[in-house]
């Protein structure tokens, strides 16, 4: 059986430049795509969604791989955090257990 490592980051930003809903969208947006796009993770607004300056993302990494996992994990971290209109709040990383009690 192959091995299969599975990881969650949780990410929360401020983003103190917008005043609504529209302009929160027109900075989240690129940045989902860009995460999506660049580092082929699943990525979503899982958090915050009526909320005009906070936003919860949630990033998931699956490979045969823990090296690999780890690798893009900390890539996305670092695209994030050079995200010039959002504030790091929170990154946090949950590993799924993916082993067959079989």
């Amino acid at each position: 059986m192959a091995d299969l490592f599975v990881c969650a980051l949780r990410v929360e930003v401020l983003i103190p430049g917008v005043n609504n809903l529209k302009s929160k969208r027109a900075v989240v947006r690129p940045l989902v795509e860009g995460i999506r796009n660049r580092y082929q993770v699943a990525v979503s607004e899982v958090g915050y969604t009526d909320k005009w300056q906070r936003c919860m993302l949630g990033i998931a990494s699956v490979s045969g791989s823990e090296r690999m996992v780890v690798d893009i994990l900390d890539e996305v971290e670092r695209f994030i955090w050079s995200w010039p209109e959002v504030e790091v709040v929170m990154m946090r990383r949950t590993w799924c257990d993916t082993t067959d009690d079989e």
